[in-house]
């Protein structure tokens, strides 16, 4: 009998290895070998038979080889799949009957009917018993989830839990009852705990939600602290734009004075050059136009930095602009935000204002940044006209002797350098 059980044992084993879905976390081979576990501890403590004990750890084994096919109706698949399975290994077909009857006792529904079926469904639900209820438990949640059986969230699994193991199940075996059923209620107790844990956190997060919700309608001025805070950081926004387009603008006129001076300006000492003497002065004048215009969109202005205790008193003074207390002592300026604060028509007329003189500062960036860009884009548009016009209209024979001036410059050049490589050598 030795050999049956370990050719069974090997055969789910492969079976599961090879048709078992992945998604089946909990109604796996692990779960089969803990059944198998606990029968075998139920019989130790059994008067019966070997031939009883043989069929019990066989119903162990197979109880669950179902599932490879189907998940509902998967005992009477399990039966078709053991009764093919120990026909192959001539095993009585008394046994096999015992087996199957076994098998048929693990569905949760109905009253085990004798000794070997209240042994196979205590086994086959010992984990409400264990230690490990909470894991086991855990893994049957996942599996019913992948499967699209059901989706508990946590406080309705805890329920369903609370639900079965105090009204559902029952153990039925004098050995389950000694040694199990105290496990059990631990576990049951703990799940009512957390429970009544998840219930109060629920009320907590309810009552939050509820008193968020309050505050938010009877608080009218939030949407005017809204307000102020959008309006002033889409102005500060714009400022960095503004700002932006200036740096560029005086990167892009700095290199082109920079190449105009190191390429054009050294060529006008040839009578030959001259005719690029007027489009290199239109570009020059445009890029130093804007570069002049852009430092002035961006310059900041200088403010007294001081304010009165009258100027505070009479709400004449925006303490939200550095440029109006930077000199001030910082006690004074300590009670002047005390005596804003008081004040909350004060507080929201000095973010008008600093709103408002945002919106000034920014009108003139755009204004001379507009007329930057004109200016810029004017200038280089004339310079090219210029330049192809002098072109044009330039003797070919100074055409040809700036060439050859060209031509006999870079010779000189690369005279210098073979010299210099040789010196070096």
């Amino acid at each position: 009998m030795t050999d049956i059980i370990k050719n069974t044992e090997d055969f789910v084993f492969n079976l599961f290895k090879e048709e078992l879905p992945n998604t089946f976390l909990y109604h796996n081979f692990t779960h089969t070998k803990r059944v198998l576990k606990s029968t075998k501890e139920i019989i130790q403590n059994l008067d019966i038979t070997t031939e009883q004990s043989t069929i019990l750890q066989l119903a162990a084994l197979l109880h669950d080889t179902g599932y490879t096919k189907l998940r509902d109706g998967h005992e009477e698949e399990s039966v078709k799949i053991a009764t093919a399975f120990l026909e192959t290994q001539q095993v009585d077909q008394t046994i096999i009957n015992a087996v199957n009857e076994c098998i048929m006792a693990t569905k949760f529904k109905g009253t085990p009917k004798n000794e070997l079926e209240r042994v196979i469904r205590d086994a086959d639900a010992s984990h409400f018993g264990k230690s490990y209820f909470n894991e086991a438990s855990e893994f049957l949640r996942k599996e019913l989830e992948l499967q699209n059986v059901r989706k508990y969230s946590p406080s309705e699994w805890l329920a369903e839990n609370i639900e079965v193991l105090s009204q559902n199940h029952q153990f039925y075996t004098d050995y389950a009852l000694k040694n199990w059923q105290i496990q059990k209620e631990d576990n049951l107790a703990e799940l009512i705990k957390s429970s009544k844990k998840e219930k109060k956190r629920r009320q907590k997060e309810k009552m939050k939600a509820q008193l968020k919700a309050k505050a938010k309608d009877a608080s009218p001025e939030r949407a005017i602290q809204s307000f102020y805070r959008t309006a002033l950081r889409n102005h500060i926004k714009l400022s960095d734009i503004a700002d932006t387009k200036a740096n560029i603008l005086l990167s892009v006129n700095a290199i082109i004075i920079s190449l105009m001076l190191s390429t054009l300006f050294s060529k006008f000492d040839n009578p030959s050059n001259q005719f690029l003497i007027v489009p290199t002065i239109i570009l020059m004048l445009s890029s130093i136009t804007s570069m002049i215009l852009s430092i002035i969109a961006t310059r900041p202005n200088i403010t007294s930095g001081e304010f009165t205790k009258e100027d505070v008193e009479n709400r004449k003074v925006n303490l939200t602009f550095f440029g109006n207390f930077h000199k001030m002592k910082l006690e004074d300026f300590e009670w002047a935000i005390n005596e804003l604060l008081k004040d909350k028509d004060y507080v929201y007329s000095s973010l008008t204002k600093d709103l408002y003189f945002l919106g000034k500062v920014l009108d003139r960036k755009y204004r001379i940044l507009r007329v930057t860009y004109t200016i810029f884009m004017t200038g280089m548009i004339i310079s090219v006209i210029a330049f192809a016009i002098s072109f044009k209209f330039s003797p070919a024979a100074d055409l040809d002797e700036v060439l050859k001036t060209e031509k006999k410059a870079m010779n000189l050049i690369e005279l210098r350098q073979d010299r210099s490589q040789n010196y070096y050598v």
